[in-house]
């Protein structure tokens, strides 16, 4: 599983400056708060989506969080993990129950 950030997410933060990420070996539990982004208006802390294991970390981040803004689909991502429970899945949000979230929360 790959875990970053969304685009909204990322948009409302602003310019990101740093990204503070767990080292790959970490065990995490779901909701666990795993990772730091910073930006020029806040920090922010990211929570891990399911429980498992860390297994890489995106260190081109380290040089270029603003890759964060401007591709976190992509080269943005922050971390890949190998979850306990693919199941876990199920319980999260698809994309249009985000989206309406998003719309919701945005008003």
């Amino acid at each position: 599983m790959v875990v970053g950030i969304t685009e909204y997410a990322q948009d409302a933060l602003g310019d990101i400056v740093f990204v503070d990420l767990p080292a790959p070996g970490k065990r995490v539990a779901q909701g666990e708060a795993v990772a730091e982004v910073e930006s020029t208006k806040t920090v922010a802390q990211v929570m891990a989506p399911v429980a498992g294991e860390v297994i890489a970390a995106n260190t081109g981040l380290a040089n270029q969080p603003e890759t964060v803004n401007t591709d976190p689909y992509g080269a943005g991502w922050f971390f890949r993990m190998r979850m306990d429970d693919p199941a876990a899945l199920d319980a999260l949000m698809d994309e249009a129950a985000y989206g309406a979230h998003v719309e919701e929360v945005s008003r």
